[in-house]
């Protein structure tokens, strides 16, 4: 590492607006300075969004826990004859987007295990059941890792591009972040062996770039990774941005998720997991390292509302949204998935953080609302009509 390389001089590069290298980065997370760091990246954020702070009225669906593979960190998976293993089904996925349409909800949010049973059709008969019970609702699913099993059990495998274009048929929207972990061939050897690597999770973000679908990218750290390790995988992230600005893809990865690893009873129950300092530095630091993405969002339901709050002045600037039901993870130790925060348990959060809340669809757009009806900008009117009474532009 450089010795000339320390805050003063990474403050310059910032006024400066100046892209900060990997030594820069590598000093970041070796300095101990974390309201330091975090004063950086608060400047960051300011210039690009001002006081705004984003949110959404959205709905999660975890539709199976039935998965092939056995991540050490992931508390989730479930076999299929476990008496706490669910499969969804397609009337479920329809009632959750009643539900959803009830809501005023804007996105739902679709991910699950790599279930070895269900055929493809499933998922093509999912998203047109949602589409059709909820036309307005945008459809946000399934991770890379997802992606390419569903292009394994369609027997399309090196066809991404095929898969991805029956699903955006079906009704697909954008891609979630899910499934990227730690770019690191050891890590992914210890604790999460057989799932896709960096290559294969990179391959299916670029199809669906050059499809015009955006999608979101996420880092999970504090478990058994190195800050090296976190480093490469942002530079691995901004590098992938740059290709895609410099090719002039119609799709990008708008927001990074830095989510912390929660232990609950996995196999890495033995490790604590990140501190609050730690979810805080992670997040300023990439807002300071992620020029080329416009967004950093603190998911509150890993970080909680309360740091999720504080993370406004580290460089965040969405704390994602009303979420509803979560079975991923239950970072406060709760046994029910139910997990929620109303629209005003968001905004006032954002408020009481000296911010000023703005509602976005999923492609960060402003949603102006009027109790479950709503539409994007001067857009036309959406809402909890039936799906018959719903006129898009």
């Amino acid at each position: 590492m450089a010795m000339t390389v320390n805050l003063h001089s990474i403050a310059r590069k910032i006024e400066n607006d100046r892209r900060l290298d990997e030594a820069d980065g590598r000093f970041l997370f070796v300095c101990r300075d974390v309201h330091g760091i975090g004063e950086l990246a608060d400047r960051v954020r300011r210039r690009r969004h001002g006081d705004i702070t984003y949110y959404n009225v959205n709905r999660h669906f975890n539709y199976s826990n039935v998965c092939a593979l056995r991540c050490r960190f992931c508390d989730f998976y479930r076999k299929r004859d476990d008496a706490s293993a669910y499969e969804s089904s397609i009337d479920e996925a329809r009632q959750q987007a009643e539900l959803a349409r009830q809501a005023g909800a804007t996105e739902i949010h679709i991910v699950g295990g790599l279930h070895p049973y269900l055929p493809f059709d499933y998922y093509t008969d999912m998203l047109r059941a949602i589409r059709q019970a909820y036309p307005s609702l945008h459809i946000k699913a399934f991770t890379a890792v997802e992606i390419i099993h569903l292009a394994r059990i369609s027997k399309r495998p090196r066809d991404l591009h095929g898969v991805l274009l029956d699903l955006i048929d079906a009704g697909l929207g954008s891609l979630p972040g899910g499934g990227a972990e730690i770019f690191d061939d050891r890590v992914h050897d210890e604790a999460f062996k057989g799932k896709v690597r960096s290559g294969q999770w990179f391959e299916v973000h670029r199809a669906a770039h050059e499809l015009g679908l955006m999608s979101n990218a996420t880092i999970l750290y504090g478990h058994i990774e190195s800050p090296e390790d976190r480093l490469q995988h942002l530079l691995m992230l901004r590098a992938a941005q740059d290709e895609a600005n410099r090719d002039g893809l119609p799709g990008r990865f708008q927001t990074v998720i830095p989510l912390p690893f929660v232990p609950g009873r996995s196999a890495l129950n033995h490790l604590p997991g990140p501190t609050g300092l730690d979810d805080l530095k992670m997040l300023a630091i990439g807002r300071l390292l992620l020029d080329n993405f416009d967004h950093i969002k603190a998911f509150w339901i890993m970080q909680s509302i309360g740091l999720s709050q504080l993370a406004l002045q580290f460089g965040v600037d969405d704390i994602d949204g009303t979420v509803v039901w979560y079975d991923i993870t239950k970072a406060d130790g709760r046994s029910t998935t139910h997990q929620e925060l109303s629209v005003s348990d968001l905004r006032d959060a954002i408020v009481a953080a000296g911010f000023v809340p703005v509602e976005r669809d999923t492609l960060y757009r402003r949603v102006e609302r009027d109790g479950a009806r709503w539409r994007v900008e001067s857009g036309p009117s959406l809402s909890a009509a039936p799906p018959s009474q719903v006129r898009l532009g």
